[in-house]
């Protein structure tokens, strides 16, 4: 070989680890809880994606949301599997605790989200919009619902679609917090009439004939943000290589899980192991794989199923999409005024680390921060007036017009 020949080009990941980009910080604590939507996580970790930047990832299932978030904020965790709501209520000083600086690194998932009703109402009649808008108005024990956490995005799935069918979500019905995997113990003990919660609870409450799936979440907003891989801002400003590094990790494993059926129903089966979510492959890989069966007969491969990449637009860590969670904690009344949705939108999504990172590995990326969305009521929301979006519904928490 000449003097003047150039050694072959380093792969992206050793590339990074070999120059002065290698993270500070090797051994990272991560959260996760027992979830489908964790899958890109659990795969970052255990299927070699995390050890060619230097990272070892050591996963951390936790029981409830709030001890997650606790964990998060305490520093025993250094980055988790979390909810968007969550996050934002941190840093907006929403969530009972002193508001934080946080980062939401990327998106883990869309779509995967299901609101089911009990048994019990589902042998009396209950199983449409319009029978269950009749039940909530009926005098006695009012209907109570749970989702997984306050602020967190399967309370606003939930209020968002009982408000579009005419139903107070905070007058007309209950709700109660709930982790994921205590609903079907609720459920059974008739302590509650529905709920919304993330996958494989809603199908494995169907496999057991505990009630039926009402609703999805992507049949409420299609293709929308889900969970991120958040940490706090001062993680990311101490350690910021190491970060790049993880988003690097879960972003090649996203891609890796969707590359081919045949790695979807792998990644469905390393995910009910007992480390994880410890439940039936068959409560859990049809609805991974798209396939569903609302337990009333109707069974469809769903268009928006659950996704963890979606060449790149599962992960893009749009700004409009923490803004749409700061409307909602607007107009249910947990926010008092409007932020400066922008401003607070900006500081939490870590654009350039991400675009760094997709850079780094050759993916496609937004080409801006924003995008289009229409729900199922019919509202378009673009980011581009937040606080009229927030006051546009007929439905709310306020009583200012």
């Amino acid at each position: 070989m000449s003097d003047d020949s150039e050694d072959p080009p380093l792969p992206p990941a050793l590339a990074w680890v070999a120059g002065s980009d290698a993270p500070e910080k090797t051994v990272l604590n991560i959260g996760f809880m027992p979830l489908s939507d964790a899958a890109s996580v659990v795969v970052a970790a255990t299927q070699g994606f995390a050890q060619p930047y230097g990272l070892t990832l050591d996963l951390h299932r936790q029981t409830s949301w709030a001890g997650l978030n606790d964990k998060l904020l305490n520093g025993e965790l250094d980055a988790a599997h979390a909810l968007y709501g969550m996050v934002y209520a941190i840093q907006l000083g929403i969530s009972g605790a002193p508001a934080s600086d946080m980062a939401v690194l990327m998106g883990l998932n869309q779509n995967g989200q299901s609101i089911n009703l009990s048994q019990a109402l589902r042998s009396a009649g209950v199983t449409s919009p319009d029978a269950l808008r009749q039940r909530a108005g009926q005098p006695g024990r009012p209907l109570n619902f749970a989702h997984t956490f306050p602020t967190g995005s399967h309370a606003l799935w939930l209020y968002y679609w009982l408000a579009s069918q005419g139903i107070h979500p905070l007058r007309d019905v209950n709700s109660m917090v709930v982790p994921p995997p205590q609903m079907l113990a609720h459920l059974q003990a008739e302590r509650i009439d529905g709920f919304c919660v993330g996958e494989p609870w809603s199908a494995h409450a169907v496999a057991l004939g505990q009630g039926c799936t009402v609703v999805t979440s992507q049949a409420i907003w299609p293709d929308h943000p889900d969970k991120v891989l958040a940490c706090t801002r001062s993680f990311v400003e101490r350690y910021p290589n190491a970060a790049r590094a993880l988003v690097m990790a879960v972003l090649e494993a996203s891609r890796f899980i969707e590359a081919s059926p045949q790695n979807r129903r792998s990644t469905a089966q390393l995910m009910s192991g007992q480390a994880y979510l410890d439940l039936p492959l068959a409560s859990i890989e049809p609805r991974f794989m798209g396939h569903y069966d609302d337990g009333l007969g109707r069974q469809w491969q769903d268009p928006h199923a659950l996704s963890f990449h979606n060449h790149g637009r599962a992960n893009f860590p749009y700004l409009c999409d923490g803004m749409w969670f700061m409307t909602q904690f607007r107009r249910w009344g947990l926010l008092r005024d409007d932020p400066d949705y922008l401003a607070a939108a900006s500081q939490v999504q870590q654009l350039e680390l991400y675009r760094q990172a997709a850079s780094g590995l050759r993916m496609p990326h937004a080409p801006g921060p924003m995008r289009r969305s229409q729900l199922l009521d019919g509202s378009v929301w673009d980011g581009s007036d937040p606080a009229g979006y927030a006051r546009s519904f007929a439905l709310h928490a306020r009583h200012d017009p």
